[in-house]
């Protein structure tokens, strides 16, 4: 049985409108052959995890430039959970200030990634840290 492409999902949570680094996520991640779902701008953590849940995703990207990432992120990982969905890893983006990190692990978030953050480093990290939930 041939192995399906990774499914990774990229999301913008809360009232944050600025998508250009999630748009430019997505299409790298597509260029890297992973199956990329992008949520678009404005999504509640419920409708990112009611999406993640009827793609299959196997990786949730959360982009947030607002600064409500304690708050947004922290409830996409409780709804998987709440879901039996706790499985899917779900890593975090944007304008997060270092003292907010080890918060955001403590959370759930398996990985946070900042501006600056080549793109070969988030490559890297998920062929390292995700496998296809349909391989479990």
């Amino acid at each position: 049985m041939a192995e399906r492409n990774l499914r990774v999902m990229v999301a913008k949570p809360g009232l944050d409108g600025h998508d250009r680094g999630a748009r430019v996520l997505a299409r790298s991640f597509r260029d890297a052959g992973y199956e990329v779902i992008y949520t678009g701008c404005h999504q509640t953590p419920e409708q990112i995890v009611e999406a993640a849940l009827q793609e299959d995703v196997d990786l949730i990207g959360l982009s947030c430039l607002s600064g409500a990432h304690k708050h947004l992120f922290p409830r996409v990982v409780r709804l998987l959970e709440e879901r039996d969905a706790g499985d899917i890893p779900v890593i975090g983006g944007g304008i997060i200030p270092d003292k907010d990190i080890s918060y955001l692990y403590e959370q759930g978030i398996r990985e946070v990634f900042t501006p600056g953050t080549h793109l070969q480093t988030i490559l890297d990290w998920i062929e390292n840290n995700v496998a296809s939930r349909e391989a479990l």
